[in-house]
C-alpha cells in the first residue's frame, strides 16, 4: 500500500487535541486512531506492539539476523491534529494530474492559489490531496504516520537488511504535550527522527527556544465623569505594553533564524486586562534578552502606574535541540545522504516552531525532524502529494539502509 492510501484512511478519523483539557491524552478521540494503528502494526508483523493508557503506540522491528549490533534507530510521528477547522467530518479530495494552477476547494469559496502558495507549479502532474476547503486535512502529522507505516511494510515484505528499529506514535503534539508521557526506555532507540516537517527532503535540527508570556493588568475603575488623575484604564495599559515591543519583530515580518513576539490573545475592560504572547528565538542569548525586555516593561509600567498594576508570568516551553544534535551530527549527514540516494535534494532548514523531537532530544533521545511532503498545515488550504509522500518513504528507507552498513 502506498503512503497516500494510508493517509486517506487516517485523516477521516478526526483526532483534534484540546488545549483546554487537563487529561492525558487531551481528547479521547485520539484513541480511535491509536487502536487502528496498533492493529495495523500487528498485522504487518511489527513486534512488541502496545498502546498505553496515555495513548502512546509503540512497536519494534527486530534487527535482521547478523545486524543486531547495528545502531538502533527510531521513527516517530504524532496522531493528533489542531482543533481549528476540525469540527466536522473531513473529506479528503484526490486531484490526479494536478495542473499546478489555482484550484477551487469544493464549494467552500476558498481557492488554493499560486499567489498565496508559489510552490504549487512545482507540484504539476502530481496527485494532489486536499479537503473540500472546510476542514484541515490532517497531513500534519498523519502523513508522517502513514510514511512510517509504509516504511515498516517495505522493510518487512522486501527483506531489506536493517538494524533494530523502533516506532512510536504520540498524542497531543499540537498542544505541547506530545512527550509528557513518552517512555524513552521502552522505545529503546539510540537515536530517532520525527517525520513532522513540510517539503520532502527537508531536514531540521535547529528549532526555536520558546516560552509563553502572560501579562495581567489591574486598572483602577471610577466613573469617567470624575476620573481626572484617578482612573487607570487596564485596556490602555495593555495597549501601552504592546506598543513598547518592537513592531517589526512579529511573525509576519520575520523569517529563517529571526525571532519574534507574537500576541496570541487579549481581553479585558477598564478594571482588568490580559495579554498573551508566545516568544521565540533560535539564539539562546537573544531569547533571554527578549524575556528581559518583557520584565523591563513590567518594571517600568509599575513604576509609572503603581506597584501591582502589571504582573508578568513567563513559562518556558522548549529549547533549541541544536545543542544536543551537535554531538551526533551523523544524524544530519546521513539524512542528507539518504535524500541524495532517494533522488531528492536535501534541504536543511531551521524550524520556526518546535516538534516532539526537540523535547525528546533533551530527554536523552537525539531526534531531528524530516519532511513529509506536506504544505500549508493548520488550515483549510493544507495539501500534500502522493509522490511527495513516496519520496519521504524512500528517504527513511535509505536512512535505515545507511545505519545498517
Amino acid at each position: 500500500m502506498r503512503a497516500y492510501e494510508r493517509l486517506l484512511n487516517y485523516v477521516v478519523v478526526r483526532t483534534p487535541s484540546d488545549e483546554h483539557s487537563t487529561t492525558s491524552p487531551s481528547s479521547q478521540c485520539q484513541f480511535d486512531l491509536a487502536r487502528i494503528l496498533a492493529d495495523e502494526m500487528t498485522a504487518l508483523g511489527i513486534s512488541d506492539v502496545s498502546l498505553d493508557e496515555f495513548c502512546y503506540v509503540y512497536g519494534k522491528i527486530p534487527a535482521t539476523p547478523g545486524y543486531e549490533n547495528k545502531p538502533s534507530i527510531g521513527f516517530i510521528a504524532h496522531m493528533d491534529t489542531v482543533s481549528d477547522y476540525c469540527d466536522h467530518d473531513i473529506i479528503p479530495v484526490v486531484h490526479k494530474n494536478y495542473d499546478g494552477g489555482d484550484l477551487p476547494l469544493g464549494t467552500s469559496g476558498r481557492t488554493l492559489t499560486v499567489k498565496d502558495f508559489p510552490h504549487l507549479p512545482s507540484l504539476a502532474e502530481r496527485t494532489l490531496i486536499t479537503t473540500d476547503g472546510t476542514t484541515v486535512l490532517g497531513a500534519d502529522d498523519k502523513a508522517g504516520v502513514a510514511e512510517i507505516m509504509t516504511m515498516a511494510e517495505a522493510l518487512i515484505k522486501e527483506n531489506i537488511p536493517h538494524g533494530p528499529i523502533s516506532i512510536a506514535f504520540t498524542p497531543d503534539e499540537e498542544v505541547g504535550g506530545g512527550t509528557d508521557h513518552f517512555n524513552v526506555e521502552k522505545f529503546g532507540a539510540q537515536f530517532a527522527y520525527t517525520l513532522d516537517g513540510d517539503t520532502e527532503g527537508e531536514i531540521q535540527y535547529e528549532n526555536f527556544n520558546a516560552c509563553k508570556a502572560d501579562f495581567e493588568i489591574t486598572g483602577f475603575a471610577v466613573h469617567p465623569g470624575s476620573s481626572k488623575d484617578t482612573m487607570i484604564n487596564a485596556c490602555l495599559v495593555a495597549a501601552e505594553i504592546n506598543n513598547m515591543l518592537p513592531g517589526l519583530e512579529i511573525p509576519r515580518e520575520t523569517e529563517d533564524y529571526e525571532g519574534f513576539y507574537h500576541l496570541t490573545g487579549m481581553s479585558g475592560d477598564v478594571a482588568k486586562a490580559k495579554l498573551h504572547y508566545i516568544v521565540r528565538d533560535h539564539d539562546k542569548n537573544l531569547f533571554e534578552a527578549r524575556k528581559e525586555t518583557l520584565r523591563h516593561i513590567e518594571k517600568n509600567l509599575n513604576e509609572k502606574w503603581g506597584e501591582g498594576t502589571v504582573k508578568l508570568m513567563i513559562t518556558d516551553q522548549y529549547q533549541n535541540m541544536a545543542e544536543i544534535i551537535a554531538g551526533c551530527m551523523h544524524l544530519i549527514e546521513n539524512a542528507k545522504k539518504a535524500c541524495e540516494n532517494a533522488g531528492v535534494a536535501p534541504l536543511v532548514l531551521p524550524i520556526r516552531g518546535g516538534t516532539d523531537g526537540c523535547q525528546l532530544s533533551f530527554m536523552g533521545l537525539p531526534c531531528p525532524n524530516l519532511g513529509t511532503g506536506g504544505h500549508a498545515f493548520h488550515g483549510p488550504y493544507e495539501h500534500i502529494t502522493a509522490e511527495g509522500m513516496d519520496k519521504a518513504v524512500d528517504i527513511v528507507v535509505e536512512l535505515v539502509k545507511l545505519y545498517a552498513e
